[in-house]
């Protein structure tokens, strides 16, 4: 019996998270076993180019050995104690400073960071109704699965079973990219708005980049209603730059919410901001959240390895954006001369390929009319290269320190042969 006929049996789908079903590019799930630097090894042997990274947190790539090392002496100083430990202390010092707030919670999850968030704010600012944007993915969290993305987006899932009606009645979703409808809403709900949550840059919905003059805009109309803005950041924090991709608007969101990268590989979020919000967190003020993992020792210590390289090597950064801007290049040059439509979305080193006819990426609306069944061919035939991209049209790709010009160079002459592949086929 293969392992997938094994999975099916004792886990829904086969699997523990939807996105790995590998459902929408029509295959049974590739079960992976083994990875080191930028390649992942499946359970046959195979070995591929690593273009998910753990969707994000593998920014120096996978098995570094001086990481290793350091973890090895972690784990015989101990796991978890549930409580309190001085390397707790240390990452949220870290943090703060890296993210320009004055406190932080930690978490185990990003859904754990965002749903947190969004009760700090209600019971903060009194109010209940909440804002959301079509096609961005916050968690899975009740309230926040309506019109979200990713896995949810690409089974065309925009709510859940299981989710009362009462529960998503104060959320109110609006337009990506359009300020517009955020200020008819809040107008709509005056004073009865808490909060607004955004992907800063889309990602669960492939990349989606806003216009700098819209967060702006968003900032500026949430200080004037007395709005919480929480910046969705479990993707782009620590990932498009160190710390919060804020600074890139000149602006500062109230919440941030973190997740991937500051555990290094293990499974870790955060949130951060002002303190006059985060008092208001138990045991100091009466919005309760706990969880007896959150801040375990070994995720803090090994996050806060990778953070502290990450603040010395600066120059990863630059380096990412301009295998990112190659890629952009490459595919762009790779559409135009195999005559396969499709559009490449990007911000610094988080990028995607969608397919199909597209006059701009703005936006949920822009999105869904991805060709999504060429993607399927693609994602088969980039695999068979020994590719491992997305397995799904609405996701990023994620580069690390550990891929090579030339690797790109051979994954962008590949991409070229697929193309013209797909392109005779048509």
């Amino acid at each position: 019996m293969n392992l997938y006929k094994r999975a099916i049996d004792v886990m829904p789908g086969g699997v523990n998270s939807p996105v790995r079903a590998f459902g929408s590019v029509g295959m049974e799930p590739v079960f992976f076993k083994y990875a080191k630097g930028p390649y992942v090894y499946d359970v046959d042997g195979n070995k591929y180019v690593d273009f998910i990274c753990s969707w994000g947190p593998m920014i120096l790539g996978h098995g570094r050995e001086d990481f290793i090392e350091k973890a090895k002496t972690y784990l015989a100083e101990g796991i978890t104690f549930g409580l309190p430990t001085e390397i707790e202390v240390e990452m949220a010092e870290f943090l703060t400073k890296a993210t320009n707030t004055d406190m932080v919670r930690m978490v185990n999850s990003g859904t754990e960071a965002t749903m947190s968030a969004i009760r700090l704010a209600r019971g903060y600012t009194g109010r209940n109704k909440i804002i959301k944007f079509e096609g961005c993915y916050h968690g899975h969290s009740d309230a926040l699965l309506v019109k979200s993305g990713s896995g949810t987006l690409t089974y065309q899932a925009p709510t859940s079973l299981g989710v009362p009606a009462d529960v998503i009645k104060d959320t109110i979703v609006c337009q990506y990219n359009n300020i517009e409808d955020v200020k008819k809403q809040i107008e709509s709900n005056k004073d009865q708005v808490a909060c607004v949550i955004i992907e800063p840059i889309a990602g669960n919905m492939g990349v989606v980049v806003p216009d700098k003059k819209f967060i702006q805009d968003l900032r500026k109309l949430t200080e004037e209603n007395g709005v919480v803005l929480i910046f969705d950041e479990v993707i782009t924090g620590f990932r498009t730059g160190f710390g919060s991709i804020s600074k890139d608007f000149e602006i500062e969101a109230d919440l941030y919410c973190f997740g991937k990268i500051i555990g290094g590989g293990l499974p870790v979020g955060a949130f951060a901001g002002k303190r006059e919000i985060m008092k208001n967190l138990s045991p100091t003020g009466g919005v309760y959240q706990a969880g007896t993992l959150s801040g375990n020792p070994l995720a803090m210590k090994m996050g806060l390895d990778i953070l502290k390289y990450l603040k010395d090597h600066g120059e990863i950064y630059e380096e990412l954006d301009h295998f990112a801007e190659k890629l952009e290049a490459g595919f762009n040059k790779n559409l135009k001369e195999s005559g396969v439509k499709g559009k490449v979305s990007r911000y610094k080193s988080m990028i995607s390929l969608f397919f199909g006819d597209f006059d701009k990426i703005k936006s949920y609306e822009d999105v869904k009319h991805a060709d999504t069944e060429t993607y399927k061919v693609y994602f088969k035939k980039m695999l068979d290269r020994g590719y491992i991209v997305a397995p799904a049209q609405f996701e990023a790709i994620f580069l690390s320190d550990a891929h090579t010009e030339e690797m790109l160079d051979k994954f962008l002459e590949d991409n070229l042969e697929v193309l013209k592949e797909i392109a005779a086929n048509k």
